[in-house]
């Protein structure tokens, strides 16, 4: 699949950009998004985020974040007297997070299994 050359005109400028899959999956995952209400975000991986940008990205509190943080769970630098997070490291985080729940999703199911209470 080589993808396709979307055409474009903004600003009174008018041309051809080619879209390879990876991008052109990425703008219909932004495109479903926002057609279902949701706000979307680019963020660059290398990027640094405030604990108030991190904690709203992981749908946490700041409090919280900032336990996870002090726990050592979540690596960040200070700048000065603020904390700052990579994004890079949250990410990594939330798929720990979802690691640890599809695990106990597993073992619930296998102990529901052995104790016969399916349907």
């Amino acid at each position: 699949d080589q993808g396709i050359r979307a055409r474009y005109s903004a600003g009174g400028r008018r041309g051809e950009l080619p879209l390879t899959p990876l991008m052109l999956r990425l703008l219909i995952r932004v495109l479903t998004e926002m057609a279902r209400g949701n706000a979307v975000s680019i963020v660059p991986v290398h990027a640094e985020l405030t604990t108030q940008q991190a904690a709203d990205l992981l749908g946490v509190s700041r409090p919280f974040l900032i336990k996870l943080v002090e726990r050592g769970e979540i690596p960040h630098r200070l700048v000065g007297t603020h904390r700052r997070i990579r994004f890079e490291d949250l990410a990594r985080y939330r798929e720990r997070q979802g690691e640890v729940r599809r695990k106990a999703l597993d073992e619930l199911s296998a102990i529901g299994q052995e104790l016969d209470l399916e349907d």
